[in-house]
């Protein structure tokens, strides 16, 4: 803990930085609460609450090819702060959705703010190696995965609560506060700008950035293993939990409220008892009981009090897993290549969570029990323990 609190008092930069994720990803995940809540209130079919999943996701997959060249090669400060206005537009517009005849304008506005928010946050991670050494890289990452974490779950845990006593509309307006925040603490920010003063022109960039991860295998499977994560994108199933399985409990704003506040103390908690222990010889056993942890949940999602044990101790492993193969990609990534090799892993990572979150719903109205689709996820996680494996032995 300590050595997170040094370096976080010692760099200006990166402290305004932190602040400025938290600020934002809690915003973010906040009102994405309100939309899911919207959503059942709404009686939207099961297809709309995994579009709305995917919809988070999809588009980072989508853009990062260009995003990644733009990244590279435009003034960073000023396209941070871009990035951020437009965020604060489309959350305004949430506010006017008071119908499913507006589903699309929905998806849209989803589909706008979290592409931006995905260039946001890639600008970002390609900004860290070029601030902070090797060292004070890798716990650079395991505080953004941290503040990831809290703003992810918390985010949605807070608004859970927040929403059942004062609605959808006033989260939307809140999180457009937040946002306002966050811009005016950018604009005060001194920071270098990661543009090559050589840079090629944006198609070239791209074709170039391909060719360089086709030229170094490693990154390409390294790449494939932060995917992995994207596995616990299960946002689709913890709404379909609340709204099929335990809504007799609790309101389902309050029942995806506990779930996920269970989820985000498991998933910090973690983090402080693992960063020391985790290298390239443990992570194999950290995959493997990241997939045992989801599976112990799909068993005991039968139950609504005992279920919570599960979401804890499948959430405990996941911010280890983001932040070291995050860590393990930058370390081998050469500095001009930052934004491109960023973005291509975002668009890989993204891709995984689109798909997960489809195919929650696809293989829900196909008859699958929620359960049984909770152990595939863990074993999947299983599966890419021994591709480490496979990874450490052929890739040297």
């Amino acid at each position: 803990m300590k050595h997170y609190v040094e370096l976080l008092r010692n760099n200006t930069t990166l402290r305004r930085l932190s602040i400025i994720q938290l600020i934002s990803y809690f915003g973010a995940w906040f009102s994405h609460m309100g939309i899911y809540t919207l959503l059942i209130q709404l009686d939207a079919p099961v297809w709309a609450l995994s579009a709305a999943a995917g919809f988070t996701f999809l588009p980072s997959m989508l853009l990062a090819p260009f995003s990644g060249a733009i990244i590279d090669k435009v003034d960073t400060k000023k396209f941070m702060l871009f990035l951020t206005a437009i965020e604060i537009v489309t959350v305004f517009w949430l506010m006017f959705i008071t119908s499913l005849d507006a589903l699309w304008i929905l998806l849209g506005l989803i589909f706008i703010r979290m592409g931006t928010g995905s260039i946001y946050f890639q600008t970002e991670m390609s900004l860290l190696p070029k601030l902070l050494n090797n060292d004070e890289l890798k716990l650079a990452n395991e505080i953004h995965s941290m503040i990831w974490s809290i703003s992810y779950a918390f985010g949605m845990a807070v608004a859970g609560f927040y929403i059942h006593y004062f609605g959808t509309t006033s989260a939307f307006v809140a999180d457009m506060v937040l946002y306002c925040i966050s811009f005016y603490l950018l604009l005060g920010l001194d920071i270098p700008s990661i543009a090559s003063k050589h840079a090629l022109h944006v198609k070239a960039m791209i074709w170039s950035g391909f060719v360089y991860i086709r030229e170094n295998p490693k990154i390409m499977h390294l790449i494939f293993l932060h995917a992995s994560v994207g596995l616990t994108a299960y946002d689709a199933l913890i709404a379909l939990l609340a709204d099929h399985q335990y809504k007799q409990f609790l309101s389902i704003a309050l029942v995806m409220g506990f779930i996920n506040a269970s989820r985000a103390l498991s998933q910090v908690l973690g983090q402080f008892l693992l960063s020391r222990y985790i290298t390239k010889e443990t992570l194999f056993y950290i995959f493997i009981v990241q997939g045992i942890g989801i599976m112990v949940w799909g068993v005991l999602q039968y139950d609504f009090y005992l279920s919570f044990i599960g979401i804890f101790v499948c959430g405990l492993f996941t911010t280890s897993l983001w932040s070291y193969t995050y860590t393990l990609l930058q370390y081998e990534t050469d500095e001009a290549f930052y934004g491109r090799v960023i973005a291509y892993n975002d668009m890989v990572f993204m891709g995984m969570c689109t798909l997960i979150s489809f195919a929650i719903g696809i293989l829900f109205e196909w008859g699958l029990s929620l359960s049984l689709i909770t152990g595939g996820l863990g074993l999947f996680f299983i599966v890419f323990g021994f591709y480490w494996k496979w990874v450490q032995k052929v890739i040297k």
